[in-house]
């Protein structure tokens, strides 16, 4: 649990702050796309489409998949992309090309990037003008964040220099365990980079919404998972 389910969530509750919020789902696994009850697989036109120029942004755009977020899906179809793209030019640049047709029209555009760093990424990345680290209070935690650092101040030096660090937002969070707390503490000493006040709690509900094709603040509302992504919407609000 960690970057998908904070790009459900924090959009959807963007959303109820009357944000108009467009997601980009970047992963073939398309977990993002079915958290919002998005059939993956039926779908004619999905972020593989758009970025081998099969079809225009607008043709992929599930328009107010729950109200006030429209989605670009993905499937596992997505995972060939790396291969389809060798070879042609700019391809770092395809989805931003794209994107700059719409980008106008949202307050905020959430792209959720597949694990691990690669042509998707990159694209996110030349696409974003901010990268949101999530980071589930867990050992291995901090393993792979210097190596995502790395890789966005490379993009930012030679790709887009736009590109920033929004911050980091702990997510699995439980007060009660030692672990959770040197995490976070661990994550405050070593990074100089701004840490979001909310924290997202470990929760049962919050795990669950996914299987019902909702964000938790439809699923349940009032549970803390949809209570700290509410919050976690307002602190972003505030800092732009």
């Amino acid at each position: 649990m960690g970057k998908t389910t904070t790009s459900i969530n924090l959009s959807a509750a963007l959303a109820q702050k009357q944000k108009k919020v467009l997601v980009i789902d970047t992963d073939p696994q398309g977990n993002t796309t079915s958290g919002f009850g998005i059939e993956k697989n039926s779908q004619e036109n999905t972020v593989y489409e758009l970025i081998l120029e099969e079809c225009s942004i607008q043709d992929c755009i599930v328009k107010n998949a729950v109200p006030g977020v429209s989605v670009i899906p993905a499937n596992v179809n997505l995972a060939a992309a790396e291969i389809e793209l060798i070879g042609i030019d700019r391809k770092e640049f395809i989805l931003k090309n794209a994107v700059d047709y719409v980008v106008d029209q949202y307050d905020y555009i959430i792209i959720d990037c597949p694990p691990s760093l690669n042509m998707l990424t990159i694209n996110a990345m030349t696409t974003a003008d901010s990268v949101l680290v999530p980071i589930q209070c867990e050992y291995y935690a901090l393993e792979g964040l210097s190596q995502l650092i790395h890789t966005i101040n490379l993009v930012k030096e030679r790709l887009n220099p736009a590109l920033g660090m929004e911050g980091v937002v702990f997510t699995m969070y439980d007060a009660r365990t030692n672990l959770s707390n040197q995490v976070v503490e661990n994550v405050k000493h070593n990074l100089k980079q701004y840490i979001f006040e909310t924290m997202i709690p470990r929760n049962i509900r919050l795990a669950e919404a996914p299987s019902y094709g909702m964000p938790i603040c439809l699923y349940d509302p009032k549970s803390a998972g949809a209570e700290a992504y509410g919050k976690l919407a307002e602190e972003l609000i505030r800092k732009k």
